[in-house]
Parts: C-alpha cells; structure tokens; sequence
C-alpha cells in the first residue's frame, strides 16, 4: 500500500481572501516576518500496490476531475516516502 498525497492550492494570480486573513493576523499576534501567506488543501490517498506510472497517472485524473478545479488552482502530487513527484499547473 502506497500513499499518494495531493496538494492543492490556488493559482497565483487568483485571490486569496483567507490567506490574507490570516497575513493580516499575524503581527497582531505577535507573529513577524511573513511576507505572504496562501491556503490550500491537502488530500491523502491510500491506494492498493505500489505507486506505479499507471496508479499515478489515474490519481493526476482524480486531481484534474475531483479534487482541484483546473479553472483556478494548480496542484502538486507527491508519494510520502518517495523522493519522486509531480507538479501540474494548468
């Protein structure tokens, strides 16, 4: 068993109302120093055998159709353990 993690996160140059919130928050808590804060959403996928080309090409399509709206945001997916990953940016 293999897991498969997917990042999501919005594209640059859409904005990010909660990531704001939160920058506008830190210095008010006494937090310093952060230049920009972005939220995102991370996904975690066990999936059966090991994370092979195909397994992985199959998780690209769950990202692209369930998980992340290509409109908008990019995503990132990575195997824990592994020192191989793939980013797409739409």
């Amino acid at each position: 068993m293999a897991r498969v993690v997917v990042d999501v996160m919005l594209k640059p140059e859409i904005l990010d109302p909660q990531g704001k919130a939160v920058h506008g928050a830190l210095p008010r808590l006494g937090f310093g120093g952060i230049v920009d804060v972005r939220q995102g959403k991370r996904f975690e996928l066990e999936i059966e055998g090991e994370a092979t080309e195909e397994r992985l090409a199959e998780v690209h399509k769950i990202a692209e159709t369930l998980l992340s709206n290509p409109v908008i945001e990019d995503y990132a997916i990575h195997v824990e353990g592994a020192t191989a990953s793939g980013k797409h940016t739409a």
